[in-house]
């Protein structure tokens, strides 16, 4: 959940919670782990998806327009992420003044301050956690829900935080509508309002970590949560102008830990608003 803009008007919060959905067919083909849409031609995909998920067309094309952008500049390399990308309906995470640019690579407004961000950093962060099924993932800043749904297709072991109730709650609300509508795999999906600096020891240790606000430190409970062997990205530096890190936790034969990092931009400067913190139940300040 990238925070570019720390105000916004009440009623543009109102009027995105207040948002109906793109109206849908539910699911007629549940969620498992064998099914793939085809990544071979606009028109297959379509097809396929309104016949086995009661898509809109419309939709399907951008999202079609838009991951062919994202195969090419790289920001997804793999199958299962291309899967997860294709089988992610973007357009229910998005308010609804939005609904056109849902697949534009932009950052957008989702009420309360914060954005929902662009699919092209969505999916290089989580390419580069290598999330494999049955893996424990944490994803620190919940955001509009598009990450963790995107997750939700990866592995069945997703748990997130948010640290802004409202948004919290409004989040949790969209997910349980989508499974209700028959997106099964959204159960995967664990969520709390809390501060995410401190993760979330109790359904710990992950295999990965997913993080998605700046911070000029790696936060220690978050190393601490992370299982040797284990993938964390996290946006460190600065005030806006962080550098997306990829972390890996090692263990030698010895037992000592030691941390790899590497930049997945190569040293390109990616803003992102602080970590912020909660003092009781107020945010006030930064980590």
């Amino acid at each position: 959940m990238n925070r570019r803009h720390f105000l916004s008007s009440a009623a543009a919060v109102l009027a995105g919670a207040l948002a109906p959905r793109p109206a849908r067919a539910d699911i007629k083909t549940p969620f498992a782990w064998d099914i793939a849409p085809p990544m071979d031609g606009e028109k297959a995909f379509i097809q396929w998806m309104q016949e086995n998920r009661g898509e809109d067309p419309a939709f399907l094309a951008q999202r079609w327009h838009r991951f062919q952008v994202i195969v090419a500049n790289k920001d997804a390399v793999d199958a299962a992420n291309k899967r997860a990308f294709l089988l992610t309906p973007r357009e229910e995470f998005v308010l609804k003044p939005n609904l056109s640019r849902a697949y534009e690579s932009a950052f957008l407004d989702i009420g309360y301050g914060v954005t929902i961000s662009g699919p092209h950093l969505v999916a290089r962060m989580t390419t580069a956690i290598d999330v494999k099924q049955g893996e424990k993932v944490l994803e620190i800043g919940t955001g509009s829900g598009y990450q963790s749904a995107y997750l939700s297709h990866l592995t069945d072991k997703v748990f997130t935080i948010e640290i802004i109730k409202p948004l919290a709650e409004r989040t949790r609300g969209v997910y349980d509508a989508l499974i209700a509508k028959g997106y099964g795999e959204f159960k995967a999906i664990t969520s709390k309002n809390a501060d995410g600096y401190y993760g979330w020891e109790e359904n710990g240790p992950f295999d990965k970590i997913i993080v998605t606000c700046g911070i000029d430190h790696i936060p220690p409970p978050l190393l601490q949560q992370l299982k040797p062997g284990g993938i964390m990205v996290i946006p460190v530096g600065p005030p806006g102008a962080q550098h997306v890190l990829k972390v890996v936790k090692q263990q030698a034969a010895d037992g000592t830990l030691t941390v790899a990092r590497s930049d997945i931009y190569n040293g390109r400067i990616v803003p992102f608003v602080p970590f912020t913190k909660l003092e009781g139940d107020v945010i006030k300040g930064t980590h």
